[in-house]
């Protein structure tokens, strides 16, 4: 199927579950990503790394060095890392940056994007851009107030107009928690995000978590982000027309690191922190850091200096983590 035809097929679903010819904008970008068989995280093709056909780039798909920092940062937080099974959530296909290291856990799990994931007693959870691959709402600060977004589907060309009412109810809980902001604002918020990262902390699992992504807090976001901070990836370009071409290109935005933080502890977990990728490296990692700039091996202290320096992925993208 063509992208033209994907597209097409993913506004007929939504249409024929619109009220008034209108869907929540949040529901849009669900159908966008995860519609069977028609969604952009359901098809089987390359979306991570450099090569053609593909969308974007991660820390991971630098390969094993990635896998080698991760385990180096696990054995910090939770010292003998040899009980624990690391579970990495949200792998795109194809990817093994993990398997270098299997042998030092006690197993290794992997789940795609869109699988349910069950956790063993003691794991060490890690999830690279897993949230900000969820479906997101979008609000309008409108007439003196938060006002849901939605979008129209029965017209020949899709746009976005306000709800006359929230879609759900954590939606007007979220809205009716903000400030004022100027008329217009708009502020995309990932709330399927922090149901996703509740039901990965369930279960009374010790171990760690560890999730690499980018986002900001609700303040960042009405302080500097007056257009919100949803956008789309397809073919390494990045757009604001995230209307169109859906099924065929990412759709994602920053997570609201303040909402998330709160989940940790309420789950009992301790020591959390937020801290830039490139800190939480060198404060978790900083020895396995050390060796490999030690060997003396120019492409593999290229690849860490992506990683971390803050020019790259170092300062683009944050961790969060915690222990329990």
């Amino acid at each position: 199927m063509d992208a033209q035809a994907r597209h097409a097929a993913i506004v007929d679903v939504l249409r024929r579950e619109a009220r008034g010819g209108v869907v929540p904008f949040v529901r849009l970008v669900e159908a966008a990503l995860y519609a069977p068989g028609l969604g952009y995280y359901v098809s089987e093709r390359p979306r991570v790394g450099k090569a053609a056909g593909t969308d974007f780039t991660t820390a991971a798909a630098l390969g094993p060095m990635f896998g080698e920092l991760i385990a180096a940062a696990a054995a910090t937080l939770v010292g003998d890392i040899s009980g624990h099974t690391l579970v990495e959530v949200g792998a795109e296909p194809g990817q093994a940056h993990f398997a270098s290291v299997a042998k030092q856990f006690a197993g290794l799990r992997v789940f795609r994007v869109g699988e349910k994931p069950e956790l063993p007693a003691h794991t060490v959870l890690v999830a690279n851009e897993l949230l900000d691959a969820q479906p997101f709402h979008r609000f309008v600060f409108q007439g003196g107030g938060w006002r849901e977004l939605g979008v129209r589907v029965d017209d020949a060309e899709l746009t976005v107009e306000a709800l006359t009412e929230f879609s759900c109810p954590p939606a007007a809980s979220f809205a009716a928690s903000l400030p004022l902001a100027a008329e217009g604002w708009l502020l995309d918020a990932p709330l399927a995000a922090e149901t996703l990262l509740e039901r990965l902390l369930g279960g009374g699992w010790s171990g760690a978590v560890i999730l690499l992504d980018y986002g900001k807090t609700v303040a960042q976001c009405l302080e500097g982000s007056p257009a919100g901070t949803a956008r789309a990836y397809r073919s390494h370009q990045l757009s604001g027309a995230i209307l169109e071409n859906l099924g065929t290109q990412d759709l994602t935005c920053h997570v609201l690191w303040d909402r998330l933080e709160p989940i940790l502890v309420a789950h009992g977990f301790g020591s959390v922190r937020l801290e830039r990728q490139e800190a939480f490296f060198v404060k978790q990692a900083g020895a396995a850091m050390e060796r490999i700039m030690a060997a003396g091996d120019s492409e593999a202290t290229g690849r860490l200096r992506a990683l971390t320096h803050p020019a790259h992925f170092g300062a683009k993208f944050q961790v969060l983590s915690g222990i329990r």
